[in-house]
């Protein structure tokens, strides 16, 4: 039902056709690639997924993560604009609901981008490697629960920050500054590479298991502590209103 209504929330505010947009934007990243410089990837000896996913995954998820952290200020800034978030705190509703309708609605736009950039490596994958066999979608759909997995400790550490302040250009650019210091950390260093702005670079092709395994408990402990810590911060704020 909290879902439903944050849906309602943000139905005009023009976050849903722009989170199609940049899914569209992200997919056209590997599509661009390969329509230019095709010939480098195509003689390569190894899964067709995997050539694609470490030419162009970085760019790719650099996007989705600055869409999911553009959608998340532009949440909260609907709550803020007017005192809305006031008026909601003399209401039977608890500001823990909301963040968690919110990062349900988060969590369904990241799937969306997501499907999205898969559907693009379909296509990138029939038109210049010859085709895709059941091996190619059972790897996919893998591929497409590791990156969500991956962007969903960016979509609640991001919903905290907008959550916080009043003026969404002070978590807007926190959360720009800690994706391009993600991408400066040296991926060598595990403690440093789960970082969470981090952890969306992360690709499920040619990973050791051990690692993939790794990552996931990381970004699993991630989204819970981020989690519990928002649920400590919102009820500190509203003993101190």
């Amino acid at each position: 039902m909290n879902t439903i209504l944050e849906y309602k929330k943000i139905k005009r505010t023009g976050v849903l056709p722009g989170c199609l947009l940049g899914g569209c934007l992200a997919a056209f990243v590997p599509i661009l690639e390969l329509a230019v410089r095709s010939e480098q990837y195509v003689g390569i000896s190894k899964p067709p997924l995997q050539i694609i996913l470490q030419a162009d995954w970085q760019m790719m998820a650099m996007l989705n993560m600055l869409l999911v952290i553009v959608i998340s200020c532009m949440m909260y800034h609907s709550e803020y604009a007017d005192n809305a978030i006031q008026r909601i705190t003399t209401l039977p509703v608890r500001e823990e609901e909301i963040f968690i309708g919110k990062t349900i609605l988060l969590a369904g736009m990241c799937i969306v981008l997501l499907v999205i950039e898969m559907l693009s490596l379909i296509f990138c994958t029939l038109h210049w490697f010859g085709g895709a066999d059941g091996a190619f979608i059972k790897d996919l759909l893998q591929n497409f629960g590791y990156s969500f997995c991956m962007l969903l400790p960016v979509a609640i550490i991001s919903l905290m920050a907008a959550s916080a302040w009043k003026n969404m250009w002070i978590p807007l650019g926190i959360d720009v500054v800690c994706v391009f210091m993600a991408t400066m950390i040296p991926v060598k260093y595990f403690a440093l590479s789960i970082f969470p702005f981090a952890l969306p670079f992360q690709i499920l092709e040619g990973a050791k298991a051990g690692k993939v395994v790794s990552y996931l408990i990381a970004a699993a402990a991630e989204v819970l502590l981020i989690g519990a810590a928002e649920m400590i911060f919102l009820k500190v704020r509203r003993s101190l209103a």
